[in-house]
């Protein structure tokens, strides 16, 4: 039997974290989760905020920190919570990203066509499990919301679960990027049970309010900003190249990686093999074959590649109206004449889309607050609210990408 002992781990955001118990470090040390160091947390955001470079394993830990002020809050209000949920919950957090492949969102759907990364998650988790004589269960019930405590899954997944609080606070730590700071501290003091539904306390609706705002100004400024859009695009096109030269006979641009399978293999199902092969895989396999890539004859690829290496990435205009067909139509005929391509192959290279955020979704999870006597209200319904009226606004913007 493996000896356990409590663990401090240094964390820049958080301080110091304790790891003390034996399932944690179990889930720390195994071979799924120590993946995730090799998996940024923003994917290509490092290339126009350097300091970006962050991982999920940085990230989950953050969570999972959190994860034990929120319980330790919790159980100080006369919360009953056991330490076998505890442990579960936590467990749950520190897994909740585990499913995520190489440069997570900037290629979800793209690599492993049709399978969201929650779905991973769950797959994987259900794997550790059976290694791990059941010991998971309750926190993969936790996780998908089956189990009767309903707030512990808030706490993972909700509008205001320790997830965003970690993530947002370590971005803006990362990044720079100050507008994405919240009062995380003052809002785990404020949460609260009531009727079994996680809530906040009157009076914390204002660190909540910040910490929406928070959220949608780091929308904008770092997740969607308009660079990193360009080169999240770029890598979803070469991945479309690759397949599309590959299907054509192409038998060049095998990188003798998982990345083979999944790009040209993979039919949606995911057995334990495939589990396997997928955990085998990170954004350095990725980089290593765009840097193999960038040495073939096709156009297209080769300029991809080169650019997303070199940083020359696509120029983007954000706008609020859609983008004029015949502007699309002039960046497409430019990159046929600076390159030498046709109109189609110029469709990699000069191309619109859409983006949205919004601050507050009404048909997720919601944030209710509890007031003191007894009236729960949710924050978007709350009289003195300072954004209460477009807290759920979505604001919706047109792209176009573009060579030059």
């Amino acid at each position: 039997m493996a000896s356990f002992s409590r663990k401090i781990i240094n964390d820049p955001v958080h301080g110091f974290i304790t790891v003390s118990h034996p399932l944690i470090q179990q889930v720390i040390a195994h071979p799924y989760y120590q993946r995730l160091r090799r998996i940024y947390q923003m994917a290509l955001a490092h290339l126009v905020y350097p300091g970006a470079v962050h991982t999920r394993l940085h990230h989950s830990l953050g969570a999972y920190h959190l994860m034990n002020s929120a319980l330790t809050e919790l159980c100080s209000k006369g919360v009953e919570i056991t330490e076998e949920e505890q442990v579960a919950a936590k467990a749950a957090i520190l897994l909740h990203d585990i499913g995520h492949g190489p440069f997570s969102h900037a290629l979800e759907n793209i690599l492993l066509r049709g399978v969201h990364h929650e779905t991973m998650s769950l797959k994987l988790m259900h794997s550790m499990n059976e290694q791990l004589g059941g010991k998971l269960t309750m926190a993969i019930d936790i996780f998908t919301d089956k189990y009767p405590k309903r707030f512990l899954h808030q706490l993972i997944s909700g509008q205001l679960d320790v997830d965003r609080m970690d993530y947002l606070s370590r971005d803006s730590f990362f990044t720079g990027v100050s507008e994405g700071v919240i009062g995380y501290d003052r809002i785990l003091k404020m949460l609260v049970v009531h009727n079994g539904e996680l809530m906040i306390e009157e009076k914390g609706i204002f660190s909540v309010e910040k910490f929406l705002v928070a959220r949608r100004l780091m929308y904008w400024q770092v997740y969607l900003h308009k660079t990193v859009l360009a080169a999240e695009k770029m890598m979803v096109k070469i991945i479309e190249r690759v397949r599309y030269l590959t299907e054509k006979g192409d038998g060049s641009l095998q990188t003798h990686t998982p990345i083979d399978f999944f790009l040209h293999r993979f039919d949606g199902v995911i057995t334990d093999d495939v589990l396997e092969k997928f955990c085998q895989m990170d954004d350095y396999d990725f980089m290593h074959a765009i840097k193999m890539w960038r040495h073939h004859p096709d156009t297209i690829l080769k300029t991809l590649c080169t650019n997303i290496l070199d940083r020359k990435l696509l120029k983007v205009r954000l706008q609020a109206d859609p983008i004029n067909e015949s502007t699309l139509q002039q960046k497409i005929e430019s990159a046929c004449q600076k390159l030498n391509i046709t109109q189609v192959e110029s469709g990699y290279l000069a191309f619109t889309g859409e983006t949205i955020n919004t601050m507050y979704t009404m048909k997720d999870e919601r944030i209710n607050i509890l007031f003191k006597n007894g009236q729960v209200k949710d924050i978007s319904q709350v009289d003195n609210a300072l954004i209460h009226k477009t807290m759920a606004t979505p604001v919706k913007k047109f792209y176009i990408c573009f060579y030059e």
